[in-house]
């Protein structure tokens, strides 16, 4: 029996609206008509749910390589970060043969999904999924998988490293620890059909997905070790991780802060304080450097992320403070913000063009091993290098 298309008619009948709506939505002219953004919402969910597609249906066996990579963002990719990863995933497609697609969605699964089956009906021969921010993803079989209050975060050697509020979520295949803002992902017809490769994202469902991260923990290991080499041993306060917690799809919060400890317990180093904010931006930097600074007089600042650090420069300044006269101030991420603070800060940088090459890298090499069945890797980390500016020195006797 051969396979039943579905029709516009059917699109239509399943979402509630006519089949001239359901035709200016799926055409794109759902904003010029006016039509409602929950009814667009509908029509373009049931759409993917009953697998209609525009005359691009694909059936039948897939007739050898198109030489095409499917690269999907949740970010907008003209932005400068997302632009890094993109342009080494450019550059290692270009050098194996391959062209890739782009696409963005904002973080908007439906969105997500449409174009995951969109480039699916383009014969894309794989997919990369890029996250902005360091983040689990749920593969199916759903989100029923991944409850709503469900904390943080998988770590390789176990749960001790995780903080006292985490809560164990029990799926399927064993027990994990996942972030409250975990997303499921929906790859069409499911990640052995197209072969996938996550980028800066781990997945929470199901094993066999490989993914490309940054080497988290040894950047956390990096920045330590810069304090201890500069000889500080008291006063290290940290910003944006605290004593409960850390924030909300802290993944590289979790990942750093354990790469921390190992060295500063291996060199009898004291965390004086941990400061969390709930985003990381220059604003939470400097609140929580105000704070601090109203009850201590840290020594050093390891600041979870440049922005962070940017705040705290500006509440140590307002206290009459100098970097890194009277404080030392570590940073990461390498953002463009930390070459335009003066001193220059150090910090520990995302190779964010390694890994969207790492990524392309990763799957390539997938589509070449599957005819004779090897497995890849299941997670490939990219080392961060550290960034030396001039916002670290021995402290003050």
């Amino acid at each position: 029996m051969g396979r039943t298309r579905v029709t516009l008619a059917d699109v239509a009948a399943a979402s509630g609206v006519s089949v001239t709506t359901a035709s200016l939505v799926l055409t794109g002219r759902a904003r010029e008509l006016r039509i409602s953004e929950a009814a667009e919402r509908r029509v373009r969910s049931t759409a993917l749910d009953l697998g209609y597609r525009r005359g691009t249906l694909v059936t039948g066996p897939r007739p050898g390589r198109s030489r095409t990579i499917g690269f999907v963002l949740d970010t907008i990719a003209s932005t400068g970060l997302a632009g890094d990863v993109l342009s080494g995933a450019l550059e290692a497609a270009h050098r194996r043969g391959f062209v890739l697609f782009v696409g963005e969605t904002g973080g908007d699964p439906v969105e997500e999904r449409a174009l995951f089956a969109a480039m699916c009906d383009r014969r894309a021969d794989g997919i990369v999924l890029a996250a902005a921010d360091t983040r689990v993803v749920a593969l199916p079989d759903g989100p029923h998988h991944v409850p709503a209050d469900a904390r943080v975060v998988a770590l390789p050697d176990g749960p001790r490293h995780v903080p006292a509020d985490t809560r164990v979520v029990a799926l399927p295949d064993g027990p994990r620890h996942v972030p409250a803002d975990t997303r499921t992902v929906a790859l069409p017809d499911g990640p052995h059909h197209v072969p996938a490769v996550l980028l800066n994202a781990t997945n929470a469902s199901r094993p066999g997905l490989p993914s490309v991260m940054p080497d988290e923990r040894q950047g956390g290991r990096s920045a330590a070790r810069v304090l201890v080499e500069a000889g500080h041993r008291r006063g290290v306060h940290l910003i944006g991780v605290g004593p409960r917690g850390v924030p909300p799809g802290g993944v590289a919060a979790v990942e750093r802060l354990v790469g921390i400890r190992e060295v500063f317990e291996a060199a009898g180093v004291e965390i004086a304080g941990a400061h969390c904010c709930p985003k990381w931006t220059p604003e939470d930097g400097y609140d929580a450097t105000r704070r601090l600074l109203s009850a201590h007089r840290p020594r050093a600042l390891v600041c979870f992320d440049d922005r962070l650090a940017f705040g705290a420069y500006q509440a140590l300044a307002e206290a009459g403070l100098s970097v890194p006269g009277d404080v030392s101030v570590l940073g990461f991420g390498d953002h463009p913000v930390a070459s335009w603070m003066r001193p220059r800060l150090t910090t520990v940088a995302l190779p964010r063009h390694e890994l969207g090459a790492r990524a392309v890298g990763v799957l390539v090499e997938m589509l070449e091993r599957r005819p004779r069945g090897v497995r890849s890797s299941l997670v490939h980390r990219v080392p961060m290098p550290l960034r030396e500016g001039g916002s670290v020195a021995p402290p003050q006797r």
